[in-house]
C-alpha cells in the first residue's frame, strides 16, 4: 500500500488531542459509526484504518455494514482487511485491519454513492442504535460519528431533526449543547438551527445560565482544564453600544452572565463579535460561547476547514462527530478529507480517557 495523497493530513494530529495516560490502553474500544452508506462516512474509515503505522491509534470497532465497507475498499482499490467483530474479542490494531460489528446486511447493488435510498437509511439510523446501547450496555468507551443525511434519518423511520436530537432520545438526554473543538478555538452555542430573525426571542436568561454552567463543566472534566476562561459574544454588533443597537445584551445576556458568575464560572464579556474570536484563537479564553450558529461557525470554520470536531455535551456517553456533511456531490471519488475524523477519534479518547480519570480521582472536601 502506497503513501496516499491524504497522508500529509497527519499533520493536523495535536499532542493536546491524545490522551497519554496508561489509562487508554485498559479502555474499552471506541465505536465509529460508518454514516450515510452513499456518503463519504465509509471513504473516510477506509482512509483512517489506513494511515501509517506510526499513527498513534486507539482501539476502534466500525460499526455498520461490510457491504458498503467493501464496495467502497473495492472500488477504491484500498488494501484493507474487514474483519467481523464480536464484543469482549480482542481488537487488532495494524494498519489495514478494520474490526467491523455489522449491524446491517445491504447487498453491493444497494449502494450508489451519493444516491442514498431507504435501505441505506436503516442501515445508517441502525447503526447508530447499535453504538449508543453498546456504550450503554458497557462494551465501548465512546461514540464517534460519521456524517448522517437528515433527510435519510427521516427516511429510515427515525424522525428526528439530525443526529444530536436522535443520540439525546436514546439516552433520555433533556439537555444537549453543540460545541466545537479545534487546537486554537472551542465554541458552544446558544442557539443553533434556526432562522436568523427567531434568534433573538430564543435567548432566555435561564437557557443562557444552563449553557454557561454545560461549557464550563465539559472544559473541566472532559478537556481536564482546572479553571477555564470562557468568553461570551455579544448578539449585536459593538456588543449592543449601550443600547443604540440592541438591547439584548442590557437585559438577557449580561444578567445570565451575573447568575453564572455567582456559580463560580469565569465569564468574560460580552464582547463585540469581531473581535473575540481573534483573541480567543491567541489563548486568552478556552471557548467561546456564541449566540447563533454562524457567529461562531464561521470563524471556527475559517481556522478549523479540515480538522474541526463536532462534540456534544450534555449526553451520559461521550460523542464527537466529524464537521461535514455527507458530501453527496464527492462520494465514490475518492477524495474525501479524512483529517476531521483523526481529530473526533483523537478528542472521543481524550474526553472518555478524561471522564474516566476524573471519575475515579478521590473527593476533595
Amino acid at each position: 500500500m502506497g503513501v496516499e495523497p491524504w497522508d500529509h493530513h497527519l499533520q493536523y494530529r495535536s499532542t493536546f488531542y491524545v490522551y497519554l495516560s496508561k489509562t487508554v490502553s485498559s479502555m474499552l474500544p471506541l465505536a465509529i459509526t460508518m454514516g450515510c452508506p452513499a456518503g463519504i462516512g465509509p471513504e473516510i474509515i477506509l482512509k483512517y484504518f489506513s494511515l501509517p503505522e506510526d499513527h498513534e491509534r486507539p482501539a476502534a470497532v466500525v460499526i455498520g455494514d461490510f457491504s458498503a465497507l467493501s464496495y467502497y475498499a473495492d472500488r477504491f482499490k484500498y488494501d484493507v482487511s474487514i474483519i467481523p467483530w464480536t464484543p469482549g474479542e480482542p481488537i487488532q490494531i495494524e494498519r489495514g485491519v478494520i474490526p467491523l460489528f455489522e449491524t446491517s446486511h445491504l447487498a453491493a447493488e444497494d449502494i450508489h454513492p451519493g444516491h442514498p435510498s431507504k435501505k441505506t437509511a436503516v442501515a445508517m439510523a441502525d447503526a447508530i442504535i447499535a453504538a449508543v446501547r453498546g456504550i450503554q450496555g458497557s462494551i465501548f468507551s465512546a461514540l464517534c460519528t460519521c456524517p448522517i443525511s437528515k433527510i435519510a434519518l427521516q427516511e429510515s423511520g427515525h424522525y428526528y431533526p439530525g443526529h444530536t436530537e436522535m443520540l439525546a432520545a436514546l439516552t433520555a438526554s433533556p439537555t444537549q449543547v453543540m460545541m466545537m473543538a479545534g487546537r486554537s478555538l472551542r465554541i458552544t452555542l446558544a442557539t443553533i438551527h434556526c432562522a436568523l430573525a427567531q434568534v433573538p426571542e430564543l435567548l432566555q436568561e435561564e437557557s443562557l445560565c444552563a449553557l454557561f454552567s454545560t461549557t464550563h463543566q465539559s472544559l473541566k472534566i472532559d478537556f481536564d482544564i482546572a479553571a477555564p476562561r470562557i468568553a461570551v459574544a455579544a448578539l449585536n454588533p459593538h456588543a449592543g453600544e449601550g443600547g443604540m443597537f440592541g438591547r439584548e445584551e442590557e437585559q438577557i445576556i449580561i444578567p445570565a452572565m451575573k447568575k453564572a458568575k455567582n456559580k463560580g464560572i469565569n465569564l468574560h464579556g460580552p464582547f463585540p463579535p469581531d473581535t473575540i474570536f481573534f483573541k480567543a484563537a491567541q489563548g486568552h479564553y478556552d471557548a467561546v460561547v456564541c449566540m447563533y450558529h454562524d457567529q461562531g461557525l464561521i470563524p471556527f470554520k475559517l481556522l478549523h476547514f479540515s480538522d474541526g470536531v463536532n462534540v456534544t455535551l450534555g449526553l451520559p456517553i461521550v460523542r464527537t462527530s466529524v464537521d461535514h456533511g455527507t458530501a453527496y456531490d464527492i462520494a465514490g471519488k475518492s477524495i474525501a478529507d479524512p483529517a476531521s475524523l483523526v481529530a473526533a477519534v483523537e478528542l472521543a479518547t481524550t474526553i472518555a480517557g478524561n471522564r474516566a480519570r476524573h471519575k475515579s480521582a478521590p473527593a476533595v472536601n
